[in-house]
């Protein structure tokens, strides 16, 4: 498989996580999400979930199976992200590493091409996903209202390489 499609999601979202619904879940035959933590769900310095994700997450679960699976360590943060909203979770997954996505996808037990990777970097996210060979849907990053206009290089560098490498990342309907 070449780079281009490695880094191509088969789903930009266009905007955030909480726009992922269940007829979008349903219309791509998907039993299963692996959710990142750090600005898919919440701002990198956020220590609690918002009302607004705690109700997508309690909308979403009669239909898919989630797990959180975050390149972060720190266990005490993750940890309380993830009991607030009720969900499993693995942390330090040092992705684009499979090991720990393959973890969570054997825990669902389901095909890993009805799990989706869902995240807000190519790089990490995305890369880890279409190499275990799960569905990749790619999301706006959810940041604090105060830090709104900040810019995203790392995010802006890795498009604009996948690009160059012939990846697609046209946000589709």
């Amino acid at each position: 498989m070449s780079w281009g499609k490695l880094l191509e999601p088969d789903l930009v979202l266009g905007n955030s996580v909480v726009h992922l619904t269940p007829d979008i879940l349903q219309e791509n035959q998907l039993r299963g999400l692996v959710l990142d933590v750090d600005e898919t769900l919440v701002p990198m310095r956020a220590t609690n979930a918002s009302a607004e994700l705690l109700g997508w997450v309690e909308e979403i679960k009669p239909t898919v199976t989630i797990w959180l699976v975050s390149n972060n360590v720190s266990q005490p943060r993750i940890g309380r992200i993830a009991e607030s909203l009720n969900l499993p979770y693995i942390t330090g997954a040092v992705k684009p590493s499979r090991r720990k996505l393959r973890r969570a996808v054997e825990a669902m037990n389901l095909p890993v091409e009805q799990v989706a990777m869902v995240g807000d970097r190519l790089f990490t996210d995305v890369l880890a996903g279409n190499r275990l060979g799960m569905f990749t849907i790619l999301v706006e990053p959810m940041v604090n209202i105060g830090e709104a206009v900040r810019k995203y290089p790392m995010r802006s560098f890795e498009v604009w390489v996948s690009q160059a490498l012939g990846a697609s990342l046209t946000i589709k309907s």
